[in-house]
């Protein structure tokens, strides 16, 4: 069978172009129950699924956040809309980092701007951080479609064919991971910085 990587390039950039962020203003002004929190979250993240019986948030989660000082406790059976930014911010990262390292990363969130006690609200830390990402998609979407020219130029001594069109999906998919891996090890060596200071 003939592998289409043209469309999947094609596929890729288009989930790059519809790639938002939840605007501090989305999110209710009120506090909110568990059950509305994960509600919320799962109405919010539907798309970045990649199975549709995935859970973005459950209460179970909410509860090892809490436990393992991810996220501050909730007042009353309330969290706060800084509760909510604090769990976006851990939903994207516990794709890549582990809880202690995202403890690490949001310890000065917690402590700092949580609750409103500093002049900059942690709303507006969330936002400008969205912005600055934001404008790094198209950025992104070069360096897939470079990563992607590259693959299709490897493994020139095989006839064209499956086995060819195979070898350099792989290509491409070594060349995305290789880039994943070695920002992985930037944003650890980083952390390992912020720990050792406050050892």
């Amino acid at each position: 069978m003939k592998i289409n990587t043209n469309d999947i390039l094609n596929s890729i950039l288009e989930s790059l172009d519809h790639v938002d962020y939840i605007r501090p203003e989305e999110i209710p002004n009120i506090d909110l129950y568990m059950d509305q929190v994960t509600t919320f979250m799962d109405e919010h993240f539907s798309s970045t699924k990649r199975y549709s019986e995935d859970r973005v948030l459950t209460k179970t989660m909410i509860n090892n956040y809490t436990k393992n000082n991810l996220l501050p406790p909730s007042v009353k059976k309330k969290y706060s809309r800084e509760h909510m930014l604090l769990l976006i911010l851990i939903y994207y990262f516990k794709s890549i980092l582990s809880i202690k390292d995202i403890e690490t990363v949001l310890k000065p969130l917690r402590e700092k701007y949580f609750p409103n006690e500093s002049s900059v609200q942690l709303a507006d830390i969330y936002k400008e951080i969205c912005e600055m990402e934001k404008a790094r998609i198209e950025p992104m979407k070069d360096s897939v479609r470079e990563a992607y020219e590259k693959s299709q130029s490897a493994f020139k001594n095989l006839a064209d064919g499956e086995e060819q069109d195979e070898l350099r999906l792989f290509a491409f998919i070594c060349s995305l991971s290789f880039d994943v891996y070695l920002k992985k090890m930037m944003i650890e060596k980083i952390i390992d910085e912020l720990a050792a200071k406050e050892d």
